[in-house]
């Protein structure tokens, strides 16, 4: 279903596109991301799993960045994975002000269970489209995000 505004035709037409690129991504992750429930993660959390495990320690701001949180909102992530022992916060010995996130061993093993099944989630979901159909997807997603005002 698309936008019922009376606009001009290129009005119309990009209010059409960005209302099936929002449902087609938030019913994509809503499917990629359903079992996170069963586990006790949130999408955020597992972004921040993921990040540690890929890229190794990273600082809260850096962490934001990546799964683009906020510094309000990757705190409160991050307070929740270390109740749980899954990171943990390690403050600079020269600047108190800036803290370094490791995955804990309970984190690594957390994230090294549930991510190949995230993958093949993934994998499936993707299928519908060609190897050149996702390649042309990523492309125009990399355009539209990384457009400059």
């Amino acid at each position: 279903m698309g936008t019922k505004f009376k606009g001009s035709k290129k009005e119309v037409q990009a209010l059409d596109t960005f209302i099936k690129l929002n449902r087609a991504t938030e019913s994509l992750s809503a499917r990629v991301t359903a079992d996170f429930s069963k586990l006790n993660i949130s999408e955020s959390q597992f972004g921040v799993l993921e990040s540690l495990y890929h890229l190794g320690p990273l600082c809260q701001k850096s962490l934001g960045s990546k799964i683009l949180k906020s510094t309000g909102n990757i705190t409160l992530v991050i307070d929740n994975l270390e109740k749980r022992n899954l990171v943990e916060r390690v403050r600079d010995n020269n600047d108190r002000r800036f803290i370094t996130i490791y995955l804990t061993s309970d984190g690594k093993n957390l994230i090294e269970k549930i991510f190949p099944d995230h993958v093949k989630r993934i994998t499936n979901e993707f299928s519908i489209l060609t190897a050149e159909e996702q390649d042309m997807l990523g492309r125009i997603c990399k355009k539209l995000g990384k457009r400059e005002i």
